[in-house]
């Protein structure tokens, strides 16, 4: 007879000695996380309104209908020396800077490499050399060095038809730098579709190497193989390219087809793709909390990343469905495409995909210039070229040194006893390893030398910063420029950080 009264007793306990909402863990977090954020978006909201009327009130306008109206400016150099508006201009400079940028990034790192493994030679010559390299040049400031290159170029003699070491191919005086240019001609994109066809091929070549390798363990060189057959197609696309001339009316017939497209398909194709992806995601981040044997057990962070999710997809459809000028975009950037892709097959005869030419030297009045053949380096473009690729291969030489010697030393003695050259052991032991140290810090370098390709502003180089500087000069919207610069940056800095951790995480060690 007691039994009932025990059972109540302990049911009586368990619900007085449950939490207070105020206590509990879950719900003070969330309500932490929830408080915090209304409290950030009302800041943000109060600050821009107040800045907004503080603008308003000392008539300084903020719009960004500059981008649409002529900018009375002309550009030292770039794909537009006369642009029609001040959008045009700032891309201008945004095509500039990305120019500078590449390029920068691709001869740093090859001169960083020599110079970090020429600071490993046990030739001692070459070793000083490499070490009075680096620090000499990561110790003055890369805007002195860029004004020293300025300087000394500027000086040079003028252009002459027997300026610079080899006459008709390589000339340098104070307008810059002139050698010869291989460009592509109009049977390039022809050319290219051979070229896809053949790395499709390569890629089949490889895989088949690869399992040949696995089944007799022979030595049956994939790598080379795949090379070999794109070589091979793109030999023999030298002169079978025209027959791929069908693919012009296909691109003409599909950018008619987006022509005719309503703009509802776009707008249910995004909303769509928004939700599958988050509905796949979903999907695979439960089945990855679920157990052995099917139990789901959910922490609050995992709930609250499920919502996330959730929202982030339903704010996606919203932009979709309202945002009718982003279908329409959609559809007619597609258009624009294919129309041009359909321009650039459109090749009468047997074109070649590449060309060549000198450069020359022009004469219109009293004073000589060089023409537009060629491949011409201004010499604001020299100078910020030769500043940015010195300054940063100094650090990554020594990205590199550091890099090599994180191999345990173990790894050498291991190689040299097989009986692999030096040459060898670096190519196929040392600097496999090495380049999983290398290339955090290595992100980071191409990160500092594309924002100091902004210090080009010093020597009148048309970069975004200094074709800005201008734009706000002549218009007065100093904010929407600095908010542009601000974007393209941030754009650029995350697309680099996105490449180099995606090579990074496919450089990592697999733990078993």
């Amino acid at each position: 007879m007691t039994a009932p009264t025990n059972q109540a007793s302990s049911t009586h306990e368990a619900v007085s000695q449950r939490v207070p909402l105020w206590r509990d863990a879950v719900v003070v977090k969330w309500t932490a996380q929830v408080a915090t954020l209304v409290l950030v978006l009302a800041s943000l909201w109060f600050l821009a309104t107040q800045a907004g009327d503080n603008l308003t009130a000392r008539n300084i306008n903020i719009g960004f209908d500059f981008l649409e109206r002529p900018p009375d400016i002309q550009l030292s150099e770039g794909i537009d020396t006369h642009p029609a508006t001040g959008g045009r201009a700032l891309w201008v400079g945004m095509v500039n800077t990305l120019r500078m940028a590449i390029v920068g990034i691709v001869f740093a790192t090859l001169l960083g490499v020599v110079v970090g493994l020429a600071r490993l030679s046990n030739n001692w010559l070459i070793r000083r050399l490499a070490t009075i390299w680096v620090e000499t040049l990561r110790n003055i400031p890369l805007l002195v060095q860029i004004i020293f290159y300025f300087s000394v170029l500027a000086v040079l003699p003028r252009v002459d038809m027997d300026t610079g070491p080899i006459n008709g191919w390589l000339h340098i005086s104070n307008k810059g730098l002139a050698m010869p240019r291989v460009f592509i001609a109009d049977g390039f994109y022809q050319w290219a579709t051979v070229m896809l066809v053949g790395g499709l091929a390569a890629h089949y070549v490889r895989r088949r190497r690869v399992d040949l390798h696995n089944e007799s363990g022979a030595n049956t060189s994939p790598v080379l193989w795949s090379l070999g057959t794109l070589a091979v197609f793109g030999m023999v696309g030298l002169f079978i390219h025209p027959l791929f001339g069908f693919i012009e009316p296909i691109m003409g017939a599909v950018a008619s087809l987006l022509d005719s497209l309503p703009i509802l398909l776009p707008q249910v194709l995004l909303s769509a793709t928004a939700v599958l992806l988050a509905g796949r995601w979903i999907r695979e981040f439960l089945a990855g909390r679920r157990s052995a044997v099917g139990h789901l057990a959910l922490s609050d962070d995992d709930y609250f990343r499920i919502i996330f999710t959730a929202i982030a997809a339903l704010m996606a459809v919203t932009v979709a469905i309202y945002w009718t000028g982003l279908s329409s975009w959609i559809l007619n950037s597609g258009s624009d495409l294919f129309r041009v892709i359909e321009t650039k097959f459109n090749v009468d005869g047997a074109a070649r995909p590449f060309d060549a030419m000198r450069p020359d030297i022009v004469k219109p009045g009293k004073f000589a210039n060089y023409g537009i053949n060629g491949l011409t380096m201004t010499v604001g473009f020299a100078a910020v070229f030769f500043g940015v690729v010195f300054y940063t291969s100094a650090f990554i030489g020594e990205i590199v040194r550091g890099g090599i010697l994180a191999v345990p030393k173990g790894q050498t003695e291991a190689a040299s006893a097989v009986g692999l050259h030096r040459s060898q052991s670096l190519r196929h032991i040392i600097l496999p390893q090495a380049i999983r140290v290398i290339l955090p810090p290595l992100g980071n370098q191409y990160l500092n030398l594309t924002k100091n390709t902004s210090l080009a502003i010093a020597v009148g180089y048309s970069d975004i910063v200094q074709v800005g500087q201008t734009v706000y000069n002549q218009t007065g919207k100093t904010l929407p420029v600095v908010a542009i610069w601000m974007l393209f940056y941030l754009a650029t800095s995350l697309t680099i950080s996105v490449v180099v951790n995606y090579y990074n995480v496919r450089m990592k060690l697999v733990e078993r």
